[in-house]
């Protein structure tokens, strides 16, 4: 029982940390040669040690 409620906290804490994300107007897509979407690539903006995400399912970010 313990168990179920750390998983329950753990996805409300997740699900309320992405109502608040920011974004910065940066979006693109990341592509193998043939260009085929590249998913859960890190992208990570120069210079800036703590910004960055990852792609999703689609190569987009």
């Amino acid at each position: 029982m313990k168990k179920a409620k750390v998983a329950l906290l753990s996805m409300l804490m997740l699900a309320g940390s992405s109502i608040y994300a920011q974004t910065n107007g940066i979006n693109g897509t990341v592509t193998d040669n043939t260009g085929e979407p590249i998913i859960g690539a890190s992208v990570k903006v120069k210079g800036a040690s703590n910004m960055g995400t990852v792609t999703d399912i689609d190569g987009n970010f």
